[in-house]
């Protein structure tokens, strides 16, 4: 009677455990398959996460604009810069960028940002850093029109410096 019960209590056991598989080894297998994506590129999944010093360099950098701290915010900058807004397409020298961003906020007379979110990633091969950063600003010119735009900035960083910055815009 002992090695029935034994027996049976060790079938249940064993029918407890089936069908179910190992949290672990279902996330690999997810990670390890390739997806089928409706398009293709020539390195798909190919980011990282990145550097938090490349966020805080990114942050730090536009802060200072916000605060009219033009000198401050293009120290963060390397010595020369590919800017990219709407209307603009241009790699130029830190002093150029400097007498731009200088010149576009003198038409303020305040800035006010909103941060919505941060990313900071690296290609797999440590070729390319980028940091993007989404937030909304508002703003009033001098001349006492106050408007505001949803922003996205994404900055390339290199050597701990902002190499490029693009801006894409959506007035609200």
């Amino acid at each position: 009677m002992k090695k029935l019960t034994l027996f049976i209590f060790a079938g249940i056991v064993l029918s407890c455990n089936s069908g179910q598989t190992n949290a672990t080894d279902a996330a690999k297998d997810t990670s390890a398959a390739s997806m089928n994506y409706p398009y293709t590129i020539d390195h798909p999944d190919y980011w990282e996460m990145g550097s938090s010093s490349n966020t805080m360099t990114a942050l730090s950098s536009l802060k200072a604009w916000e605060e009219g701290k033009i000198d401050e915010s293009l120290k963060y900058f390397g010595d020369s810069v590919h800017m990219e807004f709407d209307g603009l397409n241009n790699k130029m020298s830190n002093d150029s960028a400097k007498a731009m961003l200088g010149n576009a906020w003198n038409g303020f007379k305040s800035v006010d940002i909103k941060m919505t979110d941060w990313e900071s990633v690296v290609s797999k091969d440590k070729a390319e850093e980028w940091v993007t950063v989404w937030y909304t600003q508002h703003w009033e010119t001098r001349n006492g029109v106050k408007d505001s735009a949803a922003i996205i900035n994404d900055f390339q960083m290199k050597d701990g410096k902002i190499i490029r910055l693009s801006e894409y815009t959506r007035k609200l």
